[in-house]
């Protein structure tokens, strides 16, 4: 009696390690599938980003914030390491 359960208990891990084993065999193809496809057959033309709103300060190609974006982040720090 003993060894039957045993080899029953035997049988069903291996069945069940099995069953694990193909599904993931099959998740890791169906994925690498997928991902070939969309490379394959994927506009080669790549998303535009729109173009930045003109600024209205005089410098134009300078990147740096206004005098009001400055103080409010000012503002923010120090109420920050109030805390």
């Amino acid at each position: 009696m003993q060894d039957n359960l045993i080899d029953q208990g035997i049988s069903l891990m291996l069945f069940g390690m099995g069953t694990v084993f193909i599904f993931l065999t099959i998740l890791v193809l169906a994925t690498w599938l997928m991902s070939t496809l969309i490379n394959k057959f994927a506009l080669d033309t790549a998303i535009e980003t729109p173009n930045a709103p003109p600024s209205n300060n005089d410098a134009g190609s300078t990147n740096t914030p206004s005098p009001q974006i400055l103080d409010a982040i000012k503002q923010a720090i120090a109420t920050h390491r109030q805390r």
